[in-house]
């Protein structure tokens, strides 16, 4: 079944107070992210952004972020903000001789998501997706489109007025976030998927080219083995879906075949997400939510191609 896309234009500035921000700070801030994240930072640029995932030791997404640096010594994380806490102590006990100090910036910083119009009279709008722009004091991290829709996010000292724009709501930017196809991880979900279970090889959250991390044996066996049975589809339903939220294959009441990394209301009624389930599943139709005699559930392909080949 194919999900119609958004019937309200994204466009506008939306405050994002979901959000919250660690600071890695330091000589050793790109090194030690290096040997933490799925990401490569040791060649990250001042002018790109990164989406990485932190995974525990059997290759499960404890978190996710977008990543760039301020200078060549402090690199900002954005996050969930419902996750920071645990997940800056937990990557604070990694950091032994290493020269880096990690702390939770987020009153420091204001977050906000750009669409559409509101891009559109920055210099440099027409950046690539995990490009970033420095606009004075603010960065702007250039994101996926959602159908077709320019986004990015802004993130300016705290105090700073907002970016020119239309008020844009956070529900919407939610909307336009599960329409990009690519989900981040909160409190919901943290354990639940393995990075290619939500696509992230395929959106530029995984390099295979770097060295050792948490996780990265299953990560990377996943990849080459061919092990992978779970993907990440876009879903609609007319019941109310949340992250965490299970779905069932009729027929099968005994055990979910997906599960919801993210959701929002959808323009058109309903809700719309992201589910990560079984390739099987997905091809084979008959999904409900919640149990195998739950609301249905329409699930479409994501709206990227998947990398096939590393």
């Amino acid at each position: 079944m194919i999900i119609q896309s958004m019937q309200t234009k994204l466009n506008g500035v939306a405050r994002l107070g979901h959000l919250g921000v660690i600071r890695v700070e330091g000589t050793d801030a790109a090194s030690f992210l290096q040997s933490q994240l799925t990401q490569d930072f040791s060649s990250l640029g001042l002018s790109e952004a990164r989406l990485a995932a932190y995974c525990s030791a059997q290759g499960r997404m404890l978190a996710s972020f977008y990543g760039f640096k301020r200078s060549h010594t402090e690199i900002l994380l954005i996050c969930s903000r419902d996750l920071l806490t645990p997940t800056l102590q937990r990557l604070s006990r990694f950091v032994m001789r290493a020269k880096a100090k990690l702390t939770d910036a987020s009153d420091e910083y204001g977050v906000f998501g750009l669409a559409g119009d509101a891009l559109a009279g920055l210099a440099g709008s027409s950046q690539s997706v995990w490009s970033k722009l420095d606009i004075n004091d603010a960065s702007v991290v250039f994101l996926y489109p959602a159908d077709g829709v320019q986004r990015a996010l802004w993130l300016a000292p705290a105090g700073q007025a907002a970016p020119a724009g239309s008020s844009l709501s956070p529900q919407a930017w939610a909307l336009g976030e599960v329409r990009s196809g690519i989900a981040m991880i909160s409190t919901a979900t943290a354990e639940s998927f393995v990075p290619q279970m939500l696509n992230y090889e395929s959106v530029g959250g995984v390099s295979f080219k770097k060295g050792c991390y948490p996780g990265q044996e299953v990560v990377a066996r996943s990849q080459f083995r061919g092990t992978l049975k779970r993907r990440a589809f876009l879903a609609h339903s007319d019941a109310a879906m949340k992250a965490g939220d299970e779905v069932f294959l009729q027929g099968d009441a005994e055990q979910p075949c997906g599960i919801v990394a993210q959701a929002a209301t959808a323009a058109s009624g309903g809700f719309e997400a992201i589910i990560s389930m079984q390739i099987a599943a997905a091809e084979a139709g008959g999904l409900h939510l919640g149990s195998a005699a739950g609301p249905a559930v329409a699930v479409a392909a994501a709206p990227y191609p998947l990398l096939a080949d590393i």
